[in-house]
């Protein structure tokens, strides 16, 4: 992961702080194409949680492989179709956050995580839970 350039990332993104307030979260990351915009967190914050920076990156890679309006219309049919927490994109993207976590702590100069972080068990409890949006 070396390789790799962190994204572009967005603090105080209205847009972002519009999803924060309809899914009532304290914090929200959400990618819109290949940016990342946050509200309620920090970009420092955020780039501490491997395990979310993994989640988000595993959306941004769903993103190029579908196609931006591809893939926003997927996103937008799925979570209409069986609500977020099961759309497959978001199971897809708690999977990476697991499974990538280790890599992309030490790509970002972290310790790796030692627990479940962002991609948290299939039951997570709703305090656990930063939901983010994929646009």
């Amino acid at each position: 992961m070396s390789t790799l350039e962190l994204p572009r990332i967005v603090e105080n993104s209205p847009l972002a702080r519009i999803a924060r307030w309809k899914l009532r979260q304290p914090n929200v990351a959400m990618v819109l194409g290949h940016t990342i915009h946050l509200s309620g967190v920090t970009r420092t914050d955020f780039l501490r949680d491997a395990s979310w920076v993994a989640h988000e990156l595993c959306h941004i890679r769903q993103v190029q492989e579908h196609g931006l309006l591809s893939f926003l219309w997927k996103y937008l049919v799925e979570s209409a179709r069986v609500g977020y927490y099961a759309n497959r994109f978001e199971v897809e993207a708690r999977e990476a956050g697991r499974r990538d976590a280790p890599q992309v702590a030490v790509w970002l100069g972290l310790t790796p995580p030692q627990g479940p972080g962002r991609g948290g068990s299939e039951r997570a409890s709703a305090t656990d839970a930063r939901p983010d949006v994929v646009v």
